[in-house]
């Protein structure tokens, strides 16, 4: 089976990056922009010969009990991001210079903040997909001056329309606008909005699928 590394949907995008590279220590990363005269599918090529990134699991495998790094490659739309493994690969001599470490700078994606961060206590390390914290604090403050202006069916339309992908930092996030905008709702005497009406379950998808 060829290299996939186009996704069909942000959704995809970013629970591939998350759940299958960042998790498994793909943390030094670089993004990038395929110019809008070039062909993204030609892009990919390139960088897929670039990096060898078309080998088999087992030679993933054998690549990581060698001390050697392990390189992937993803892109939605003209957006892509190169990630790696720690060790030794032509990729930190081809991309030095501008190569991010994600547990110390999230990757920026389309709202998003998606970064590896250690939990509470300094114990585990875990992936946080959140919204990026200055569209965060957009939305909360839009909805604060919207919590006594629109109806209660209004408010879970606008809540259900945030369009991100509910995983558990983002349920925190999305929970602290709907108590942000219930705080002021019941100091007006107003009826509250249920948190039965937001959506808090992630759906997984097929990312490479259309």
């Amino acid at each position: 089976m060829a290299y996939r590394c186009a996704t069909f949907t942000a959704a995809g995008f970013v629970q591939q990056l998350a759940v299958s590279y960042v998790s498994n220590g793909y943390w030094f990363y670089v993004t990038g922009r395929v110019p809008d005269h070039k062909d993204p599918a030609a892009l990919d090529q390139k960088i897929i010969d670039r990096y060898g990134l078309d080998i088999s699991k087992w030679e993933r495998a054998r690549r990581k009990q060698t001390g050697l790094a392990n390189v992937q490659y993803l892109r939605y739309g003209r957006f892509f991001a190169i990630l790696a493994t720690h060790g030794q690969h032509a990729f930190f001599t081809g991309e030095a210079g501008q190569i991010w470490d994600i547990r110390r700078h999230p990757l920026y994606f389309m709202g998003y903040a998606i970064g590896y961060r250690q939990a509470r206590g300094g114990q585990s390390w875990h992936v946080s997909v959140r919204i990026h914290r200055g569209l965060y604090s957009e939305l909360k403050a839009r909805f604060e001056t919207l919590a006594l202006q629109l109806s209660v069916e209004e408010l879970i339309r606008d809540l259900r329309g945030i369009d991100y992908e509910p995983f558990a930092p983002v349920r925190t996030q999305l929970r602290a606008i709907l108590r942000a905008v219930n705080r002021q709702r019941k100091i007006a005497g107003l009826e509250l909005v249920s948190g039965q009406s937001v959506y808090w379950r992630r759906v997984p998808v097929r990312p490479f699928a259309e």
